[in-house]
């Protein structure tokens, strides 16, 4: 079976998409649609913009969600999914490739997600932390013992699992955790502690937005992050939706079971690498590909 993954937040550099707005008229209207959904010119900072700017959380969800979504589109027949799945941001990617969300509903939902994330950042000094090298149950032990809040918020490969809390918190778990035979802890530079409880006000904004959309039955199943299950009933799809702001994301998991039920190939639809290295750590055997560019 073909699996079709999508990434998240992280995954995107200068001159994404740019190759696609030139080569594909499908993908030329659909990036300038963006632009008028958005009200600025995403493609803009997308094609010349520097890495700093397309670092801002309003820009970069949007820019890789387009980059994933637009390429499943001007694929044609060789995006045949018989299951999807996206890492945190991608499950949206996802979610439109499947057909339960439409392009402008996803695009919407993202620059909502985006900015509502930005505003809870700004509430409390927060970060994430990479753990290299520990199982989860020892990370899981150690977020739950430490002072403050630190949990364990992206479950990526075997032995590579972020942290995500208050400043201090991830600070000291990452001090533990070293001691606990850690080869690395690092802190990651990013806004704040996605996927944690401080997520929470972002949660609530967007959980409205979620209510308000129209959500279809996919044309094949969705695995989702927050229980690395299969999903085409509108209803769990957009409660899971709802609940990944603050839930972690459970990739290992869901990366094992989209093998258990048949995937053979996994192919990856946006910006970057990432998730065939994510995939190859879960298991050397099955086939990996990607596009980020219009394929010969």
């Amino acid at each position: 079976m073909n699996a079709f993954v999508f990434p998240g937040q992280g995954a995107q550099y200068p001159g994404m998409g740019k190759d696609l707005y030139e080569n594909s008229d499908i993908a030329r209207e659909m990036f300038d649609k963006a632009n008028e959904i958005l009200g600025f010119e995403i493609t803009k900072i997308m094609f010349e913009g520097t890495a700093d700017e397309l670092k801002q959380t309003k820009v970069t969800q949007p820019a890789i969600f387009l980059h994933s979504v637009i390429l499943s589109k001007v694929l044609g027949d060789k995006f045949k999914p018989e299951m999807t799945a996206g890492h945190s941001l991608g499950e949206f990617s996802a979610l439109v490739a499947a057909g339960a969300l439409s392009f402008e509903d996803g695009l919407k939902l993202v620059s909502k997600r985006a900015l509502a994330m930005q505003k809870a950042c700004e509430v409390e000094p927060s970060t994430m932390a990479a753990i290299v090298g520990l199982d989860d149950e020892t990370v899981e032990h150690v977020c739950n013992e430490t002072e403050g809040i630190v949990v364990a918020a992206n479950y990526n490969c075997p032995g590579q699992l972020v942290i995500s809390g208050a400043v201090d918190a991830v600070k000291n778990a990452c001090e533990s955790l070293k001691e606990k035979g850690a080869k690395r802890a690092l802190i990651l530079p990013v806004g704040g502690a996605f996927h944690s409880p401080l997520m929470e006000p972002a949660r609530e904004e967007l959980a409205a937005a979620i209510e308000a959309t129209n959500i279809n039955k996919p044309v094949c199943p969705v695995y989702q992050n927050v229980d690395a299950k299969p999903h085409t009933e509108p209803s769990e799809i957009k409660a899971n939706l709802i609940a990944q702001l603050t839930e972690p994301v459970r990739w290992t998991q869901t990366v094992k079971n989209m093998i258990a039920d048949g995937a053979k190939s996994f192919t990856e639809l946006g910006p970057g690498k990432v998730l065939q290295g994510l995939v190859m750590k879960v298991n050397k055997e099955v086939e990996r590909k990607g596009y980020d560019k219009l394929p010969e």
